[in-house]
């Protein structure tokens, strides 16, 4: 049997497999039901065909966001672009998180069995299995637990030690909401610049996102977990500058009055080690990638290989995770490298970078 915590991309992905294998998979989630942002988040490369062999691939292109261009606006209004966006490789598609967590979960849940609104509060394991107590259900015992829950995980809380020994903040911030109305250009992310900050405006599926990105402390205090002053920051870093952005008339408003405002520190994991014993990560709980939006894609990609690594040597679980580590460490390795192209693309800090940027975009094919 096989605890996995955490039900949006890496946890039912992981649990849908596994049942492949013959294995066993309980899937804990803290929330009452499925949540996750509505942010855009891509589905390429080998995750593609993850998808296509979890048989979810025709949802997941219906659910795409079919917004193909790019377009950057600069302070003066001038609009650069738009770079074309497509499809480069083959059936890759973008699709809300929310609606990617949702679809596959649907894939596992006949076979796996899920807990929602619960948690773990306490690991015990020796060398044949973990003890596992929950804050609502009645403990149980696994052979193995997999914490796939995310930057702030609370497996590699209780297993490897306190967050700030293994979470790097990167000194970005993302919050993100829905406008609740059409986009203007339903075919065009729109990205607005000031040096430091970055508005983007993606018509997902007919109803508007706001995405703002914006540049700030290394060292991150306890006030920004708190909702009012997240708010704040968004508001003290944006409203200092006029946005003219047609879906978003009061930012103010729209930010202080937003039921579903996301906000977190753009951050970095780095473990030394994925698994302890019977307990391991996955996906952001291993190591959290930014920017791009290849983290679903490497969650999925981190599940699928982790399954087939268990199933390699059922009887010795240790030989499994050593396996996966090896194999997924690389992949992900490369796209944390990234980050500050990443950064300087999305977010230039000084006016000079961000004229530069621009001028590099006007370069490019459309």
């Amino acid at each position: 049997m096989v605890l996995i915590c955490g039900a949006g991309i890496a946890g039912p992905t992981l649990a849908y497999w596994l049942t492949r294998q013959g294995f066993r998979p309980t899937v804990v989630e803290r929330s009452g039901g499925l949540r996750s942002s509505g942010n855009p988040v891509d589905v390429h490369g080998a995750a593609t065909g993850i998808a296509r062999r979890m048989g979810v691939l025709a949802r997941l292109q219906e659910a795409g966001t079919r917004a193909p261009g790019l377009t950057f606006v600069t302070p003066s209004g001038r609009r650069v672009g738009p770079l074309r966006l497509g499809r480069p490789r083959g059936e890759d598609v973008e699709v809300p998180r929310s609606d990617l967590a949702a679809i596959l979960c649907d894939a596992a849940r006949d076979d796996a069995e899920f807990l929602f609104g619960d948690s773990i509060v306490n690991l015990q394991e020796d060398e044949g299995g973990v003890d596992v107590s929950f804050k609502h259900a009645a403990a149980r015992r696994f052979d193995l637990v997999v914490g796939a829950d995310g930057l702030h995980s609370t497996v590699r809380a209780l297993a490897f030690g306190p967050q700030d020994r293994f979470v790097r903040p990167l000194g970005l911030y993302i919050a993100t909401l829905s406008l609740r109305r059409p986009a203007a250009d339903p075919g065009t992310v729109v990205m607005y610049n000031r040096p430091g900050l970055s508005l983007t405006i993606h018509p997902v599926r007919g109803t508007a996102g706001a995405g703002f990105i914006f540049r700030g402390s290394k060292r991150p205090g306890a006030e920004y977990s708190d909702p009012g002053a997240q708010r704040e920051l968004v508001l003290n870093a944006y409203t200092q500058h006029d946005w003219h952005v047609p879906e978003l008339p009061d930012l103010r408003g729209q930010v202080g009055d937003a039921e579903d405002l996301y906000f977190d520190a753009v951050s970095q994991v780095r473990m030394p080690r994925w698994s302890q014993g019977r307990v391991a990560l996955l996906g952001d709980a291993a190591s959290c990638v930014s920017l791009f939006g290849d983290g679903s894609s490497l969650a999925m990609i981190g599940a699928a290989t982790l399954a087939e690594a268990l199933a390699s040597t059922p009887s010795d679980p240790a030989a499994g995770l050593r396996r996966y580590e090896s194999r997924h460490r690389r992949l992900s390795r490369s796209r944390q490298r990234g980050y500050r192209l990443g950064a300087a693309l999305l977010v230039p800090a000084t006016r000079p970078g961000l004229t530069a940027r621009n001028l590099a975009v006007r370069l490019l094919p459309g």
